[in-house]
């Protein structure tokens, strides 16, 4: 039988089912698998993707939807197309699709540089950057005069209100899904009121911390040490490049400079909520 052309090969929902075959489009081009992420991100939100006629998946994203109703806003992430069937189109024919059935839904996401070219001519705009990080923290200098301990199930409402206010959307289905996610979920505390929060959750040979909410930069050092304490592994983070003064100072502490994405967005000239007081994503991929 002929081998059915790609713009004829349905896309469909994926599943947690999906799992291994993600994993196997993110090795393929080239990243690390990162099972433990798809999973997380094919429960917490929507995957789409074709499957490929020859076995695997020939391109896959993953949607994240914020709001109990009516989304008041997505993010797409992980978008892979096939090493085999790269630049003939796919990759884009699944973005319109996924444009076209988020509707009137604002829509962000971040991209590499090779990737925004493509959203560009979809009609997504920059509206900001984010500057990847990585390495060993090595304590420092003055210590962070602000308390830090391990979240527990009774700060889950303050931590969903105070979430709520700077991401601008209700994210209770990623926030409730933290606990199993990461390896540790921290708070910051002060006159008994939570001023921030901060995961960090494994990835192949790091931590990732993320999200970091704050009230402010002090806080957010506070966060990112207290984490570092329990972790022998190196960490990672997206640091929105506007706080210039936590970049410098995970800098001075051993990470280094990976990558800048671009911060984009459709349908919205720029994301809800308050920027000075949120850090970093839980991952790129889900905003």
């Amino acid at each position: 039988m002929p081998t059915p052309s790609l713009a004829s090969l349905p896309i469909r929902r994926l599943t947690l089912r999906d799992q291994a075959a993600c994993a196997d489009l993110s090795e393929d081009r080239g990243w690390p698998r990162e099972e433990h992420k798809w999973g997380f991100l094919l429960t917490a939100g929507k995957g789409y993707g074709i499957d490929d006629p020859d076995g695997g998946l020939v391109t896959a994203c993953v949607v994240t939807e914020y709001g109990p109703q009516d989304p008041a806003l997505a993010a797409i992430g992980m978008v892979l197309v096939a090493g085999r069937h790269a630049r003939q189109g796919v990759g884009r024919r699944l973005m319109r699709h996924v444009v076209s059935a988020m509707g009137a839904t604002p829509l962000t996401l971040h991209a590499t540089p090779y990737g925004r070219p493509l959203y560009e001519e979809l009609g997504f705009k920059v509206t900001g950057r984010a500057e990847m990080v990585r390495g060993h923290f090595t304590p420092g200098g003055p210590q962070p005069r602000v308390a830090t301990r391990a979240a527990t199930a009774e700060d889950l409402t303050a931590i969903l209100r105070l979430d709520e206010q700077v991401f601008g959307a209700d994210r209770t289905h990623i926030v409730t899904r933290l606990p199993a996610f990461a390896d540790q979920l921290r708070v910051a505390e002060e006159g008994g009121q939570i001023i921030g929060y901060a995961g960090a959750w494994p990835n192949m040979d790091t931590h990732v911390v993320g999200p970091l909410v704050a009230r402010d930069t002090s806080v957010a050092q506070a966060l990112i040490a207290s984490l570092a304490a329990r972790t022998d592994r190196p960490l990672r983070t997206d640091i929105d490049v506007r706080h210039k003064e936590l970049l410098a100072w995970v800098k001075e502490r051993g990470l280094a400079s990976l990558a800048f994405n671009s911060v984009m967005s459709y349908g919205i000239t720029e994301l809800p909520g308050d920027w000075s007081r949120r850090f970093a994503p839980v991952t790129v991929a889900a905003g």
